[in-house]
C-alpha cells in the first residue's frame, strides 16, 4: 500500500521509545504543520473544489490530532517546546516542481509521502511501545495517517493521469529514502 522505497531501521524505533517525549512533541508540531498546510493548498488553488471538502476535513483531523497530543503532553506533565526542524520536510519540498499542473501534483505526492512515513513508524511505535496507553493512541494516528495518504494520492490521481502520478511518486519515495539517510538520527517521526 504504503510508496515507501526504505523500512525503519530497529535504531530508530529504539531511539523513540527511549525518547518519547521528544518524539510526541515533535508530532504535535507535525499536526500543526499538516493542519496549516492544507490550508495553504486551499488558498493556493482556489480554483480547485475538489480540494475544499478533503482538505478541510483534514486541517480539522490535523487540529483534533494536534490537541489530543498535546493533552498527552500534559497528562505526562511535558511541556510544549520549539524544537529546530531535522531538514526532511524542507528537503521533501524542496523536489517539488513549478508551474502548473506539475507543482500542484507535487506537492499532493509530498503529503502524501510525509503520511505513509508516519503511518509506518507509528505502527512500529503501535506494535512495540512498552506503554499500553500510548501503544493504543500510535495504532489509531496510524490508521489516520494511512487514510490521509489515500486521500493525496486521490486528489494527485484527479490533476494527472494516473500512471504519471504513479511514476512521479516512485521519484519522489527514493528522493524521501535518499533524505532519511541524511537527515540527524534524533528521536523525531521523520528523522
Amino acid at each position: 500500500m504504503l510508496c515507501l522505497q526504505s523500512h525503519t531501521q530497529d535504531a530508530w524505533l529504539q531511539r523513540a521509545i527511549a525518547h518519547t517525549d521528544d518524539v510526541l512533541i515533535d508530532h504535535a508540531h507535525c499536526e500543526r504543520k499538516a493542519a496549516a498546510n492544507a490550508l495553504n493548498l486551499l488558498g493556493r488553488y482556489p480554483d480547485h473544489p475538489e480540494l475544499q471538502e478533503p482538505m478541510l476535513a483534514l486541517a480539522r483531523e490535523e487540529l483534533e490530532h494536534f490537541e489530543l497530543v498535546l493533552a498527552i503532553l500534559r497528562e505526562r506533565q511535558v511541556g510544549m517546546v520549539a524544537q529546530s526542524p531535522s531538514g526532511y520536510q524542507a528537503q521533501l519540498f524542496g523536489h517539488v516542481r513549478k508551474g502548473a499542473p506539475h507543482k500542484l501534483v507535487d506537492l499532493l505526492l509530498v503529503g502524501a509521502l510525509i503520511e505513509a512515513r508516519s503511518c509506518e513508524r507509528f505502527r512500529l511505535l503501535s506494535e512495540h511501545h512498552p506503554d499500553a496507553h500510548l501503544r493504543q493512541t500510535f495504532r489509531s494516528l496510524l490508521e489516520s495517517e494511512a487514510r490521509h495518504y489515500g486521500i493525496f494520492i486521490r486528489l494527485a490521481e484527479m490533476q494527472a493521469p494516473r500512471e504519471e502520478v504513479r511514476v512521479r511518486l516512485q521519484e519522489l519515495a527514493e528522493a524521501e529514502c535518499a533524505i532519511l539517510e541524511q537527515v540527524p538520527p534524533i528521536a523525531r517521526i521523520h528523522a
